[in-house]
């Protein structure tokens, strides 16, 4: 069964359909590199949210009304494509990573492992 979520445009979305409509703004798999490129943006991406953050900490004592909603939810949203690409770099449906997480949480909070450290927990 796909993994539909509300979206704030026009309905729900599955996660598949994102990763297909993410596609077509994304270079050929066969790119030079292109792997890397796409490792290399998603961190990047997601080290643009952590510098938002610090910059919150530093600047605002940490005072989460003063962060900027709108850039937070720009830059998850490059986390988001950079994620679906990535996936489709490696064969995998963007539903089937998004059901395996959510199966995979469940798993640790029915076992009483949600926090702790290791990835096989």
């Amino acid at each position: 069964m796909p993994t539909r979520f509300d979206c704030r445009y026009g309905g729900a979305m599955e996660m598949d359909d994102y990763q297909q409509a993410a596609l077509r703004t994304a270079r050929d798999k066969d790119a030079p590199d292109e792997f890397m490129h796409l490792v290399l943006g998603l961190v990047g991406e997601a080290g643009e949210i952590a510098e938002k953050v610090k910059k919150l900490v530093r600047d605002k004592g940490s005072d989460l009304a003063q962060l900027d909603r709108d850039d937070m939810a720009a830059e998850l949203g490059d986390v988001l494509w950079y994620a679906a690409v990535l996936a489709n770099f490696l064969d995998l449906s963007f539903d089937e990573v998004a059901r395996r997480n959510v199966a995979k949480l469940a798993d640790r909070q029915r076992r009483g492992v949600l926090s702790g450290s290791g990835d096989r927990r």
